[in-house]
């Protein structure tokens, strides 16, 4: 005779289990502790089996009776229920393990490695922040275009437009490598081209064709009284205008003092670089060594809290607006290098190329990057000598006359 709710409400349970008939297979199985489970007899193979389809009450009679129902359906078509359930669970466990956030592990620890310490925050923050409290638990397989496209749509919204073309980005990445290593069979922002509204690159703002702006700025860079290190820095960027990132994490093992020369390796362009250094540029870093060449982290600008960590990235920035510089609308750390570019053409008559070099941006050359760095080595040098000596006099308020023609 069919279960009844009533029924199945009043049972009690017996010193051993209580098996309660519905039909087609499906039986209640009373506990002795009182539990109340599902279980559907059936045979496959010629072998009698058991399915357990969940517990009374969250599985009604009806619900039982569906569940039955499809596993007696697969049965009809040749399939063990059974089997098939711990198919469906292996393949359930299998997606969770090549979550999105699983599979961004594997890529960061692959692919970001080699990346610099600025480039690996940066992405882990976005991913973190605004990307894996959506996407973070979804099987990278199963993510959909339209899903993505929900998340950088969500950051576009708030006005962020270079970070979510850069999330975009990054997002395919990680999918692409889920693609090559058998994780997903597609990128679904390959799909999403054109989706997000154009970014609009917004330049560094710097005082590139006001010279008496400029000796201004350096004049109250004179004047800073913050620490001695920040001070320094300050004071050197203008003349050796590197980024102001590759000035915060330079080591004096880099820097020549006797050759007036610092060598490193610039990461945005993966290029060797020399920078010369200036008679005034030698003389601020020989006083900074006093003071930093001997502590144990080995930075030029170590940060105010640990030396064995550089000067924080805000800085610069944090010392200009001390001096009441604007750095939205007049003039940022990373503003100096469109001044040098400006003027040591326009002002001072150097070669575009040469300037670029100094610039550490990639410029084509036959002989490859290991030349690059040394290319144009005298007249960097004597350029590099020059600028300094044009900010000095910018700096005392002279007239600089332009060079006739230099452009």
């Amino acid at each position: 005779m069919p279960l009844t709710d009533t029924a199945i409400r009043n049972a009690k349970p017996g010193a051993k289990a209580v098996k309660l008939f519905d039909g087609g297979g499906l039986y209640l199985e009373v506990t002795p502790a009182g539990g109340k489970l599902w279980r559907l007899k059936y045979r496959h193979g010629g072998k009698e089996k058991r399915l357990a389809l969940g517990a009374y009450p969250v599985i009604g009679l009806r619900d039982a009776r569906d569940r039955r129902d499809a596993a007696k359906r697969q049965l009809a078509d040749g399939i063990d229920p059974g089997a098939a359930r711990q198919i469906e669970k292996i393949r359930v466990a299998q997606l969770a393990a090549d979550s999105f956030e699983a599979v961004l592990g594997d890529f960061a620890a692959t692919h970001l490695k080699a990346k610099s310490e600025t480039y690996r925050t940066h992405f882990l923050s976005r991913m973190e922040r605004l990307v894996l409290p959506y996407l973070g638990s979804r099987p990278v397989a199963e993510i959909s275009a339209p899903e993505v496209l929900a998340v950088v749509r969500r950051i576009e919204q708030r006005g962020l437009s270079d970070t979510a073309h850069r999330t975009l980005q990054n997002i395919g990445q990680v999918c692409r490598f889920a693609v090559a290593t058998a994780r997903a069979t597609a990128d679904p922002t390959a799909s999403l081209r054109g989706a997000l509204a154009p970014h609009r690159e917004t330049h560094q703002p710097a005082p590139a064709d006001d010279p008496a702006a400029v000796g201004a700025i350096l004049r109250a860079m004179d004047a800073f009284k913050g620490g001695a290190v920040v001070g320094s820095a300050l004071r050197l960027l203008p003349m050796v205008f590197v980024r102001p990132g590759e000035l915060r994490k330079a080591r004096w093992e880099q820097i020549d003092l006797d050759a007036a020369e610092w060598k490193f390796h610039a990461t945005k362009t993966e290029v060797d670089h020399l920078v010369p250094l200036s008679t005034q540029a030698v003389a601020i870093l020989r006083d900074l060594k006093l003071l930093t060449g001997n502590l144990r982290g080995g930075w030029v600008f170590p940060g105010g809290r640990s030396p064995m960590r550089p000067m924080s990235d805000m800085a610069i920035n944090a010392a200009l607006r001390r001096l009441g510089v604007d750095t939205r609308a007049e003039l940022t750390g990373h503003g100096w290098r469109a001044v040098a570019r400006t003027f040591l053409h326009e002002r001072l008559g150097y070669r575009p190329e040469v300037i670029e070099m100094q610039l550490a941006h990639a410029v084509p050359d036959t002989l490859g990057r290991a030349y690059n760095r040394t290319r144009f080595s005298d007249e960097r040098k004597a350029m590099m000598q020059a600028w300094s000596n044009y900010l000095d006099k910018l700096k005392a308020g002279a007239e600089v006359i332009q060079l006739p023609g230099a452009a």
